[in-house]
């Protein structure tokens, strides 16, 4: 064995050596790329983004160039600062601080400087740059917006941060992405590919040509183009009638679940999001506290549905066997309810049935239709998990799954919640304590876009699809199964009728009489929803919250629309008005009432978003 050892011994030295080899050279390729970075820079081209068009084609967003002068730290040579600095019309503590950051990130990589030059100042830097080696400009594209609106739908590029470079590959220093909207949900569709170049360097750090004759290099591919289902004009004349308001629209074509309209308001122009003053003009939207334009509340907000919710009641009622169409309860300006309390209610013709009951909105109606709901069953713990899930079938209290940036899932309350209220067993409750929600108030809370959605569904007698935005790419058809797959409600088709009925008769001769629109059947609920704040620590009621959904025409509907004005009285008075214009415009293309358009138009409730600091008294209950 002696004898063997030495060889087995030298033979086994040799085998790690060749592997140590064979690894540094072969598998191990970080001593090739760092000889590869000192002696080739690389170079990238990129590609045009994607157009965005609504859904009839119209162009909605394109594209500008852009030119960014960019840094290879390590690369730079002395130059003339001053001349630099005045030309980009920078200070040399801007340039300095610029510096170091391109120096951080990497050495030898490159860097922006200075981003989105305006053509005249890449005209001058363009003649001078022989001046300022370890400098180039590369050239780019910036969004050019056709629009003035949409700014929540479309979204805006920005340049990514660290932490997305680290998550991502793709991405370097100084490239832009979709930071929201459809820019952001479908960036990778947008974007397309960028295009590399390799150039070979010298000694002496100069560029000598194409590395290896470019066999490596690759051209850009443009990102292919979106149309998006909404409908620009319906678009740009929402957001004119939100003028001067807060609050949402939303309208849905509820035979597809295709979104028509995407409202927020306030909002602001997307142009401002675009060149060197992104940064100030964003940090100017971003801490604007009170109005908020950067805070899409057509999908984030959750607010009180108020009466609207009430139909969703009706059609449970119906479902569980507690009421039907014929029964009628007596209201004497509201319902009285344990000890003297009251849930109050407007003056309306008494007793009611299920169609004048949602016609006329009567809270009396409503506050017996729940209670018969949860107290069908053992224990109000029962009866509120039932009343639960059959509004879950509607798509409320969760998320949607739509393909929207963003998002909230709303609020359908259950046992366990009021369970830890009420500290159950230790006190019980029941079906009056939770009896707010009778009338889409207490613990009940739904999105703008919820709203149009449920609208949606009632129309369709019981079916959605689930709302989204995305139509077509690159002008062809797209079919993505999460959009068209029929999501069924847990109620009977039969049972939607007569509360379809009931909101045709809300325009017919109900709370929306004065709101019809010649030429189109509209069935409509109105909503006003009690809103509270706190002012100096103190709870305090402000003036009331204005909802309207509708659905139109009653048969086959086209459109399906919520609207919501933050402060706006009473239903029928802002969002009604609204909500009766934008399915004129859609359906017709033009507008016959313009009595409802120019009170629209001049008013305004500013100064109502204005009280709890001017300290005038709120309008309750009007």
């Amino acid at each position: 064995m002696r004898k063997f050892l030495l060889y087995i011994t030298v033979l086994t030295t040799g085998l790690l050596f060749i592997g140590r080899l064979f690894y540094l050279q072969v598998i191990d390729t970080s001593l090739a790329i760092r000889s590869r970075d000192n002696a080739i820079k690389v170079v990238y081209d990129y590609p045009q983004r994607g157009y965005i068009y609504d859904r009839d084609g119209e162009l909605m967003v394109s594209n500008q160039p852009s030119y960014d002068v960019m840094v290879i730290p390590r690369n730079l040579k002395p130059f003339d600062t001053t001349e630099f600095c005045s030309i980009l019309n920078l200070t040399r503590e801007q340039l300095e601080t610029k510096l170091d950051k391109a120096r951080i990130y990497s050495p030898m990589l490159p860097s922006v400087v200075i981003p989105q030059l305006t053509k005249s100042e890449y005209a001058v830097l363009q003649e001078k740059m022989r001046n300022y080696e370890g400098f180039y400009i590369q050239k780019r594209s910036l969004r050019d917006y056709q629009v003035d609106h949409s700014a929540n739908v479309l979204g805006y590029i920005a340049e990514v941060n660290q932490g997305i470079i680290n998550k991502n590959p793709y991405y370097i220093s100084g490239d832009l992405m979709g930071r929201a909207g459809v820019e952001s949900t479908y960036e990778e569709i947008l974007r397309g590919v960028k295009g590399v170049k390799y150039i070979q360097k010298d000694r002496f750090n100069r560029d000598i040509g194409p590395y290896k004759e470019g066999i490596y290099d690759t051209l850009p591919e443009k990102g292919q183009d979106l149309t998006i289902t909404v409908d620009n004009d319906l678009q740009a004349y929402g957001s004119r009638l939100m003028q001067h308001k807060r609050g949402g629209i939303v309208a849905i074509e509820p035979e597809s679940g295709e979104i028509l309209a995407l409202i927020t308001a306030p909002t602001y122009d997307p142009a401002k999001l675009v060149g060197r003053k992104r940064s100030a003009n964003f940090t100017e939207l971003y801490y604007d506290s009170i109005a908020k334009p950067l805070y899409d509340r057509a999908l984030l907000a959750q607010y009180p549905p108020g009466s609207p919710f009430k139909t969703l009641n009706a059609l449970i009622g119906l479902q569980e066997g507690v009421v039907d169409t014929h029964d009628r309860f007596a209201c004497h300006n509201g319902y009285v309810y344990g000890r003297g309390r009251k849930l109050g209610c407007h003056s309306h013709s008494s007793p009611l049935d299920m169609i004048p009951g949602i016609a006329q909105s009567c809270n009396a109606y409503f506050a017996n239709v729940y209670r018969r709901i949860i107290e069908k069953y053992p224990t109000p713990q029962e009866g509120i998990d039932v009343w639960n899930a059959h509004l879950k079938s509607f798509g409320l209290g969760q998320y949607m799954g739509n393909d929207l940036s963003t998002g909230q899932p709303g609020k359908i309350p259950n046992s366990d919640y009021y369970n830890q209220i009420y500290d159950y067993p230790t006190y019980k409750w029941y079906a009056t304590a939770t009896l707010s929600n009778a009338i889409g108030q207490g613990e009940v809370l739904m999105t703008p876009i919820q709203l149009a959605n449920m609208a949606a569904t009632i129309g369709n007698r019981g079916w959605y699809y689930t709302p989204h935005i995305l139509k077509k790419i690159d002008g062809e058809d797209i079919e993505i199964k999460d959009f068209t797959t029929k999501h069924h409600t847990t109620i009977d088709p039969a049972n939607f009728e007569p509360v379809v009925e009931g909101m045709h008769q809300v325009y017919k001769a109900g709370t929306a009489s004065t709101l019809q629109i010649p030429g189109i059947e509209i069935a409509g609920k109105t909503g006003t929803a009690e809103n509270y704040t706190k002012i100096n620590g103190k709870r305090t009621q402000l003036t009331d919250h204005s909802i309207f959904v509708a659905f139109a025409p009653v048969d086959k509907p086209k459109i399906a629309i919520a609207v919501f004005v933050e402060n706006g009285y009473w239903g029928s008075r802002y969002a009604g008005r609204i909500a009766s214009l934008m399915i004129e415009k859609y359906l017709k293309g033009t507008i016959t009432r313009t009595d409802l358009e120019d009170w629209i138009l001049n008013h305004s409730l500013e100064d109502e978003y204005a009280k709890p600091l001017s300290g005038e008294p709120f309008i309750i209950n009007q």
